[in-house]
């Protein structure tokens, strides 16, 4: 009924179940992102200031005519996280910016 395989497997199960109760004691553990999403870890970087220049503006503004839309002025806020708006996306005939033509 029982086999040997079913023995290792039952084993194995046990041995991670025992070894994940010790690891989780040990007080100094690093932290695992996901395990509490409204906690941001002590030791995490912070963002003290962001830097625009005019190569990033024109990146941003890549594809867009002046004089620009006052929709655009978002990017005066924006700060060091993703935004699609600042990089490529799909390919022609989908890129009305030209990302993708080589000049």
């Amino acid at each position: 009924m029982f086999t040997n395989r079913y023995f290792k497997f039952v084993a194995s199960l046990a041995f991670i179940a025992l070894s994940s109760q010790a690891v989780l004691a040990e007080e100094d553990m690093l932290y695992i992102a996901g395990t509490r999403p409204a906690e941001r870890p002590a030791q995490a970087p912070v963002i003290t200031s962001v830097s625009k220049d005019g190569a990033w503006y024109q990146n941003a503004l890549q594809g867009v005519d002046q004089p620009y839309p006052h929709s655009l002025r978002f990017l005066e806020d924006q700060g060091n996280w993703f935004s699609p708006f600042t990089h490529p996306g799909m390919d022609s005939p989908y890129d009305l910016r030209h990302w993708h033509t080589k000049p």
